[in-house]
């Protein structure tokens, strides 16, 4: 299972898009400034994630994320994705 997975850095009011297969260790590396982009805007929590059962997927729907306007980011958030804890909203 692949993980598409969406940051928020509430201190510089900044979302972050991003697919990886093991999300703890990935949310642990931007949050440990290990990754260039998103270091300058730690600390990052997930607001929300969603599973593909494989890279091309996770890799399509990432592409389709980046491309959405904030508002409809927010949407997608609210109507798709799973929230860290077990809490689904899907």
């Amino acid at each position: 299972m692949f993980s598409v997975y969406i940051l928020y850095s509430a201190m510089h009011d900044r979302y972050y898009i991003g697919q990886t297969a093991d999300l703890n260790k990935r949310i642990q590396r931007h949050n440990n400034k290990m990754e260039k982009a998103t270091s300058p805007y730690v600390p990052w929590n997930v607001v929300g994630f969603v599973e593909k059962s494989n890279r091309s997927e996770a890799m399509i729907l990432e592409k389709k994320l980046k491309n959405l306007s904030r508002e409809r980011l927010k949407i997608f958030i609210d109507k798709y994705c799973n929230r860290p804890g077990g809490a689904d909203e899907a």
